[in-house]
């Protein structure tokens, strides 16, 4: 029989930690072999919480407080055939893990089965609304998993775990090393988790946008000289993004201002508009309302300026030598 161990990640996630803790207790069809809490360094009183609601805690010590870091010392300290891996902000489906074991176990070079995610709140702010629909995606093989996911330890073993240089992507960065080595990855028709971005401010949607920046430049330059050139091409495609919707609204501007005439910013705003729409019914297979759509299109264009910045950031960290610890955006509870 799979013995199974959960691993639960956190940093100062307070009573979201409780709720996922408390979900984990409710599993239906199976008893998990072990509960493992990861503190990267909380000061809200996280580590005392899991551990009376009975979960092994291991602080993550001294060094980068990374998800990566924090995750190679759940697995490994772990003792299951096959981890789950959970967020403190999660809630996790009772009726996942059994669901996710048979899918697992179907064939032998699946490494990994993920199943839907999606927001707890999606209206607390137009940004969770947007960023909701990022988790939506149909049934069947995909090429990557984010950091909510059952995997077997043989597959975690055979690529060494999680790239603990990495500040955010590691799990992106793990699958493209593990389908190197022929394993693949399922997301199956049925709920995971839900979960709690906690974006109410432009402030934390933006920290947010410029640590997936860093992340596309950190590991397009980790994979620079081997074949495939992982997120190279995205990397780059970014940086003309982005350099352009910098670029075209101040255009727009001087313009505007050297003719005495508005239209310049009305073609600009056309033109976003335009391609907002495209991208919405590109997209339109995720079901959102329309007004939810057209916020993600623009969404989906915009946010390429502050991924180029986290981009930016990365080139100059390592010309500076200094890695960057953390880009955080939640508050503390």
């Amino acid at each position: 029989m799979t013995r199974v161990s959960v691993v639960v990640i956190g940093r100062n996630e307070g009573p979201r930690l409780e709720r996922c803790l408390a979900s984990v207790q409710a599993i239906q069809g199976i008893v998990p072999h072990d509960v493992i809490y990861i503190d990267s360094g909380s000061t809200d009183g996280s580590p005392e919480l899991a551990d009376r609601m009975g979960a092994a805690v291991l602080p993550l010590g001294s060094g980068r407080m990374t998800a990566a870091r924090a995750r190679n010392l759940g697995w490994r300290t772990a003792s299951g055939d096959a981890i789950l891996f959970l967020d403190g902000d999660t809630i996790l489906d009772p009726h996942f893990p059994q669901r996710a074991i048979q899918a697992l176990y179907a064939e032998p070079n699946r490494a990994a089965v993920t199943g839907h995610l999606r927001e707890i709140n999606p209206c607390q702010s137009i940004y969770v609304r947007m960023l909701d629909l990022d988790w939506i995606h149909p049934p069947g093989e995909i090429l990557m998993f984010g950091g909510i996911a059952l995997i077997r330890r043989e597959a975690l073993q055979a690529v060494d775990g999680y790239n603990e240089q990495l500040i955010a992507a590691e799990d992106s960065e793990m699958c493209h090393r593990m389908r190197a080595l022929g394993w693949r990855f399922e997301h199956i028709d049925a709920p995971m988790c839900t979960h709690d971005l906690a974006i109410a401010r432009f402030s934390q949607y933006w920290r947010r946008s410029v640590r997936t920046g860093y992340a596309y430049a950190q590991v397009s330059h980790l994979f620079r000289s081997m074949p495939g050139r992982f997120w190279t091409a995205e990397a780059r495609r970014n940086r003309i993004r982005g350099l352009f919707w910098m670029l075209s609204p101040l255009l727009a501007a001087t313009a505007a201002i050297y003719w005495l005439s508005l239209w310049p910013v009305a073609l600009w705003l056309l033109m976003l508009l335009a391609l907002a729409l495209r991208t919405a019914l590109k997209q339109r297979s995720k079901g959102a309302k329309a007004s939810t759509m057209l916020l993600y299109g623009i969404h989906s264009h915009l946010q390429q300026i502050p991924i180029l910045l986290g981009q930016i950031g990365f080139l100059l960290d390592r010309r500076r030598n200094h890695p960057r610890p953390l880009i955080e955006y939640k508050d503390v509870k």
